[in-house]
């Protein structure tokens, strides 16, 4: 006779879980202001008990070419061109740039999921958020943002954030199969880090709150020990 030890199918194990996650966000509040839609990726690293509580910690990378403020305004001639070193119509492009890295827990409902380390999940999270403008002379002939001048108008802006996530994990029993999926929220108090803006002359002493709200989906490589079948005769 054929005796089954338990398995993921039917108990809950502990589990390090490693996640590759991408999102698109959508920029809310005072970061509304200066970008417009953005794409995230990162990286995730989750130990689960077996009482399904979640500690761990993840990092992500956001891009866009939705610049909204325009830093380069005072750059531009009376038909709205910016010119290069040589009159002619320049090349500068400008793109969203950032990142955050946060510590979350959390907590896998019971009962929700088609096994006991699968379900409708949370997470809360604290942690860092910076972003910046990227500005881009493809021809390298613009005086105004060669090197360290560009800091004048790139906005670089960083501080303490808060995180939130809740959505769906799955683990398949065979392991083969294993993602989860939601919606996430981030919070970030963030400050200006520049002496002053080269395009207005002024010190921006600004508190900004900066909300990105968006969907995630996570790719999984869960990481637990695999239970064996045993036999009685």
């Amino acid at each position: 006779m054929q005796l089954n030890a338990q398995s993921v199918k039917d108990s809950s194990f502990r589990i390090i879980m490693t996640g590759v996650h991408f999102s698109g966000q959508l920029p809310q509040n005072n970061l509304a202001q200066r970008f417009g839609p953005n794409l995230s990726a990162g990286v995730d690293l989750i130990w689960k008990t077996k009482r399904n509580f979640l500690f761990g910690v993840e990092g992500s990378f956001f891009w866009s070419k939705n610049v909204r403020e325009d830093v380069v305004a005072s750059m531009k001639n009376s038909d709205g061109f910016i010119t290069d070193n040589e009159g002619y119509p320049a090349d500068l492009r400008l793109t969203e740039n950032g990142w955050n890295f946060a510590a979350k827990v959390g907590m896998i409902i019971p009962h929700t999921g088609h096994n006991p380390n699968s379900g409708i999940f949370f997470t809360v999270g604290a942690g860092y958020i910076q972003h910046k403008i990227k500005l881009y002379d493809a021809n390298q002939k613009i005086a105004a943002v060669k090197g360290d001048l560009k800091k004048g108008y790139d906005r670089l802006s960083g501080g303490f954030a808060l995180s939130q996530f809740i959505g769906y994990q799955y683990l398949s029993h065979n392991r083969l199969a294993n993602f989860n999926f939601g919606v996430e929220f981030y919070e970030g108090f963030t400050k200006s880090f520049r002496g002053f803006n080269y395009d207005t002359g002024l010190k921006d002493t600004q508190n900004r709150i900066d909300v990105l709200m968006g969907l995630r989906f996570t790719w999984i490589l869960p990481l637990y020990k695999r239970a064996k079948d045993f036999y009685y005769y």
